[in-house]
């Protein structure tokens, strides 16, 4: 049975139904046609893994959006389609944002090449409106953009190329540049008609406003690179380079060393009557339970580190750590020991 009825044959359908005539459903296999003259290149296994790419990509561009027009942006992405080039050309609009993205591999994993970027004129006015500290909510004039409306989504879609650059270098060694912007659609010449691209979609949602981001990939790139992207989005257990693991952690802890935390070292603590403090004086002498040559704690956040003497150097009070505090903890409730911590020399 079709999905849809025309209303000729829902008027028999009921028709027969008040007769008392048993309607049968058809249960042939729905088939779909397909062109031997263009075959598809890439498998929905493929396109599934290459989608997994645009995830990461909306994310980041997501948090792009909200931090420049400072309200919520939530970016989806719609799976990725192959098309033949005129098929897509012949489908943008008069007026559009095109950004052309060149390509280069330092270490030749792909050949150069050109993606294609396309902000819908809707939401190009949209992030001009709210850029500019508007609501975004206007309504989009029907022209082309100005010089100064060029210029300012320029600067867009450069830190988008940045974020393509982010995201694809955690697959290859690839640079991203923003070439040119082109509003009309009808100059373009990138590819050949009959050439096969890929292209994905992003549904942008910003202000109650509901947008679309379309990129356009050449099957050239794809074919050198869908492996890549197969290893990377199809594996449960992904198989990281234990060199790159060493440089990661290296770095993550070069950055954790730079923090700054604070260090106390008490010397003694006592308790004191009010009355008694409030009746202290200058040059009053007050006596401590520690001999002057005793160990006392030094803290890090409220954690003790190290014991520590006091001592004087140039004239000024100093200390000296004498042992390190190693701290036992234990495997559940990530709580202390009951051996308490141990001692050894610095």
């Amino acid at each position: 049975m079709p999905e849809k009825l025309s209303q000729t044959q829902i008027d028999a359908l009921l028709h027969r139904i008040a007769e008392g005539t048993e309607v049968q459903q058809d249960n042939a296999p729905k088939l779909k046609e397909y062109d031997f003259r263009a075959p598809r290149k890439f498998t929905k296994e493929q396109l599934k893994a290459l989608d997994g790419l645009h995830e990461t990509l909306a994310r980041v561009l997501s948090s792009y959006f909200s931090s420049i027009l400072r309200i919520p942006c939530e970016i989806e992405t719609e799976p990725a389609e192959e098309q033949r080039f005129y098929e897509y050309s012949n489908s943008l609009p008069d007026n559009a944002m095109l950004g052309l993205m060149g390509l280069s591999s330092p270490t030749n994993e792909c050949d150069e090449t050109t993606i294609l970027v396309d902000l819908t004129a809707s939401l190009g006015f949209q992030l001009i409106e709210r850029l500019l500290g508007g609501s975004g909510r206007g309504a989009v004039p029907d022209r082309s953009f100005t010089d100064i409306e060029i210029a300012i989504l320029h600067n867009v879609l450069e830190n988008i190329t940045r974020r393509f650059d982010d995201v694809w270098k955690n697959s290859f060694n690839i640079d991203f540049n923003l070439d040119q912007v082109e509003t009309n659609p009808r100059l373009l010449q990138l590819f050949a008609p009959e050439d096969i691209v890929v292209i994905a979609m992003l549904e942008v949602k910003i202000g109650g406003n509901t947008n679309t981001i379309t990129i356009c990939l050449p099957a050239e790139l794809l074919e050198q690179t869908i492996d890549q992207f197969n290893r990377k989005f199809t594996k449960s257990k992904k198989q990281q380079d234990p060199n790159q693991e060493r440089l990661k952690k290296q770095l993550i802890l070069e950055n954790v060393c730079e923090s700054e935390l604070e260090m106390k070292a008490i010397f003694d603590e006592f308790t004191l009557p009010l009355n008694t403090i409030l009746s202290l004086q200058p040059m009053d002498v007050i006596p401590l339970q520690k001999s002057v040559n005793s160990d006392f704690a030094v803290t890090i956040d409220d954690t003790v580190w190290f014991t520590a003497k006091l001592g004087e150097t140039k004239r000024r009070k100093a200390i000296k750590i004498n042992n390190i505090v190693e701290q036992t903890e234990m495997v559940t409730n990530g709580q202390q020991s009951a051996d308490g911590p141990r001692q050894h020399g610095a």
